[in-house]
């Protein structure tokens, strides 16, 4: 044992006689140490728990009875604490890692799910994160994080510098972790909060759409905040107590009641070239297992090429040709090389497959679009979700049509099931119309000063122009 050791166990008090049996006992100790350390830590992770120190050391204390001293081990272990935590840091992360990610969770808060987009207070405090976004482009803004290959977990990347200066720069990361190469779980948990601000799929991988969203400059984000500020002082007043709001550019349903987003329902919304409107409306009625009635324009833009490509498209989608008086044709009887088509009626047949799905949800509107379920359920998986003409399909749209008919007798959630599953075609009128607002909003922040973006899919926000201008 080397000299330092025994000066430590002097000053425990540990007698010379102690000290030799401690000695041939520590060798043996440190044998089966590893062992017990992995085992140790393999289980805590199967549990899917972190080990945290001070059961590091209680769990030391009982192995290191394998060595025949166990209290005296223990308070070994005590005195070598940082050597302990160095070696627990290797086995949880695979190198040199602070067991931070918790904390540092807990420090940076994600966006709170019950806080609503929309809301009176919403108009105020995006004026507060005005003002923040001025400090930062006062201090020159953030830097550029150089683009490569996915960055995660456990890489070591002069990158990572830069990108821990980035995240700093706009409050994601504290700093007060350290300014390293490595990419540990302070700079995991703070890219995960970057990614649910900005509306990406949230797993701590840096890949193209979140190193795309880091480098916007600072400049252009304060513009789109100043933008959306007037947006929202428009829309904040008179909201009502029970609301439904679509942020279009978010790709995101809401239901709203008494300032809590009690339900928040991904959404796929209108492409670029067929964009989904502003509505400010109310919802009065949900359709069970709807007939799917073609619109002229996708029959015009979509099902004349189809037919063309694909003479057996309507047979095989169940869609039925009508003519004015109600007549039904067959699709040999129309010339699909012309516009023709345009003066029928096209009906697609209730079921699994309707383009609608099994629900239907109606309001008032000159634009003729409407909220609905949809047979393509894998769309809401991604992170860009503009594929309809203009109406907006919800997901577990079930849930938010339970919530619509809350106070409409007749209709709890077992009868809506029942409903679905007879497939029948049934109409349900809301007792009371619930407000309705489809809003085009790409930068706010909510009432605990969470700030959060989302792409300006339509160019409404005139951002192009002022990256440009920078550039």
């Amino acid at each position: 044992m080397s000299p330092r050791r025994l000066n430590r166990l002097r000053v425990w008090g540990v007698n010379p006689s102690l000290r030799a049996a401690f000695g041939r006992a520590l060798v043996r100790f440190r044998l089966g140490f590893a062992d017990s350390v992995s085992g140790m830590i393999k289980r805590h992770d199967q549990n899917g728990r972190g080990i945290s120190r001070r059961n590091f050391l209680r769990q030391l204390a009982k192995t290191s009875a394998l060595a025949g001293a166990g209290a005296l081990a223990a308070r070994f272990a005590a005195a070598q604490d940082a050597t302990l935590q160095s070696l627990i840091e290797q086995n949880q992360r695979g190198g040199e890692f602070e067991l931070g990610f918790d904390s540092a969770s807990r420090t940076i808060p994600m966006p709170k799910a019950a806080l609503p987009t929309l809301s009176p207070l919403t108009a105020q405090t995006t004026d507060h994160a005005i003002r923040q976004y001025e400090g930062i482009v006062a201090g020159g803004g953030w830097p550029t994080v150089p683009v490569g290959d996915r960055m995660r977990l456990g890489n070591r990347l002069p990158a990572v510098i830069t990108l821990r200066q980035r995240l700093a720069v706009a409050g994601d990361l504290g700093n007060n972790v350290g300014v390293t190469d490595i990419y540990d779980s302070y700079v995991e948990a703070a890219v995960r909060r970057f990614q649910a601000r900005h509306g990406l799929a949230v797993d701590g991988i840096m890949r193209e759409q979140t190193f795309a969203a880091m480098n916007i400059p600072a400049p252009v984000r304060l513009a789109q905040l100043r933008n959306n500020a007037a947006r929202l002082r428009s829309l904040s007043m008179h909201l009502g107590n029970r609301f439904v709001v679509c942020n279009i550019p978010a790709a995101q349903v809401e239901a709203v009641e008494n300032g809590v987003a009690v339900s928040r329902h991904t959404a796929v919304v209108g492409k670029p070239d067929r964009p989904s409107p502003d509505i400010n409306s109310k919802i009065v009625e949900i359709n069970f297992n709807p007939y799917w009635t073609v619109p002229v324009s996708i029959v015009r833009r979509d099902l004349i090429p189809k037919m063309q490509e694909a003479p057996d498209y309507l047979t095989s989608n169940r869609i039925r040709i009508f003519d004015p008086r109600g007549n039904e044709l067959t699709p040999s009887q129309i010339n699909w090389y012309s516009e023709e088509a345009t003066n029928y009626q096209f009906k697609q047949d209730p079921g699994d497959f309707n383009s609608l799905g099994s629900i239907r949800i109606n309001f008032p509107n000159k634009d003729g679009v409407y909220m609905h379920d949809t047979p393509f359920k894998n769309l809401f998986g991604e992170d860009f979700r503009f594929h309809s003409s203009g109406c907006i399909r919800v997901q577990n749209v079930r849930d938010l049509v339970n919530w619509l008919l809350i106070e409409t007798p007749g209709w709890s959630r077992q009868q809506i099931d029942a409903v679905i599953k007879s497939g029948e075609r049934i109409d349900a009128k809301v007792a009371k119309p619930v407000p309705l607002y489809w809003i085009y909003v790409t930068a706010w922040a909510t009432p605990d000063g969470i700030v959060q973006f989302r792409d300006d899919i339509y160019n409404r926000d005139g951002l192009a122009s002022i990256a440009g201008a920078r550039g």
